[in-house]
């Protein structure tokens, strides 16, 4: 709104302009000014990305999305696992972007508005990476936890923050030393801060393994053994806090057929848990360690997301094993790589739920 402000104290000096200044002119430059501010305004409106339900076991249920990682497509994944739950299951789904400061998404990026959002959101499913936000921003984040809202938290959202010391909300950091929240928002929301990777991560895909004991939970109703995901494993590292559900195996190349690793024993990769909030309430909790771009294409792996963020939502006797889970428009995913993000696409250039994901590169972006 500083946009906005500042435009109104230049349109009040133009109105204030002495009378030697022909009329027409003062006009010309009062239209320009509003112009200017339309599209600041609209700009400001373009993101975060809203796709209203319609019918479903969702209707009525606001999830937010919040989308800003450095290499593996949270701005890919999470526009198309939004428009299925709006499209197929009635949710209302509003997506948040990391933007640089002219309105384009930029992968990674510590700037991300419309989070207040999240003042009427059921559900959070975050899926960030090293994020310092201006407090204005990341206080709609802090808000959320402390009142107790479910989180579903996706791959690099166990390394969310990298907030430097000395900062509000420096304890939200992946590295943080304090008792009171040690080890920051991963390790005391969804379990496990960053440890590290599991085997060679873009060189060993992952054969996500339903753990015998847990066929029978509700978050694997209709999901089929042995998920085929693109990112490498995370070391994962449960505590009695968790109900693990699937296991990483680290394959010895990339494609389904690759052998398993026999080097490395299957990693924890998906579980449920709960936090205890500021508030005394305690939340739900459903944490993947894949997640990436391409990660969603296998029907199996997406129907795990699709049931964890039903359970996360108090909504378990909701999930059924043929719910649909087509995507809506076009989805094609970029490689995840550092880098590799589609420059030039604006949050607002995502709005229509049937266009492409993602849109083409455009010339000289």
């Amino acid at each position: 709104m500083h946009i906005l402000w500042n435009d109104w104290r230049q349109l009040t000096r133009i109105v204030q302009l002495p009378n030697k200044i022909p009329a027409t002119l003062k006009l010309m430059k009062f239209i320009l000014i509003a112009l200017s501010s339309l599209l600041s305004f609209s700009i400001a409106l373009a993101n975060p990305v809203v796709y209203e339900g319609s019918s479903g076991p969702g209707k009525g249920k606001h999830i937010v999305f919040v989308a800003s990682d450095h290499e593996y497509r949270t701005e890919e994944t999470r526009p198309a696992l939004a428009r299925i739950l709006a499209e197929h299951h009635g949710f209302k789904t509003t997506v948040c972007f990391g933007v640089d400061e002219k309105g384009f998404i930029k992968a990674g990026a510590s700037n991300i508005d419309g989070l207040e959002a999240l003042k009427t959101a059921d559900l959070m499913v975050i899926f960030a990476r090293f994020l310092d936000l201006p407090d204005d921003q990341m206080k709609h984040i802090a808000d959320y936890v402390d009142r107790g809202g479910p989180v579903v938290g996706l791959r690099t959202s166990s390394h969310a923050f990298k907030i430097p010391a000395g900062k509000k909300y420096s304890h939200y950091s992946f590295q943080y030393k304090g008792k009171e929240f040690e080890k920051g928002f991963g390790h005391q929301v969804l379990g496990n801060t960053w440890v590290g990777h599991y085997g060679r991560n873009h060189k060993q895909a992952t054969r996500i393994q339903i753990l015998p004991a847990q066929k029978s939970n509700v978050i694997l109703t209709g999901v089929a053994d042995n998920a085929l995901t693109m990112a490498g494993a995370y070391v994962g590292i449960p505590d009695d806090t968790f109900t693990v559900l699937t296991e990483s195996q680290p394959l010895n190349g990339m494609t389904k057929d690759s052998p398993a690793d026999e080097t490395k024993k299957p990693s924890p990769s998906t579980w449920t848990r709960e936090y205890k909030s500021k508030s005394g309430k305690k939340a739900r909790v459903f944490h993947s360690t894949q997640g990436a771009s391409q990660d969603i294409l296998d029907p199996n792996y997406r129907r795990l997301i699709l049931n964890g963020i039903y359970w996360a939502a108090g909504m378990e006797k909701d999930i059924k094993a043929d719910s649909k889970i087509d995507f809506m428009g076009d989805y094609k995913p970029s490689s995840f790589s550092f880098g590799g993000e589609v420059k030039g696409v604006k949050p607002s250039d995502l709005a229509d739920i049937k266009s492409p994901i993602m849109p083409k590169k455009k010339a000289g972006k």
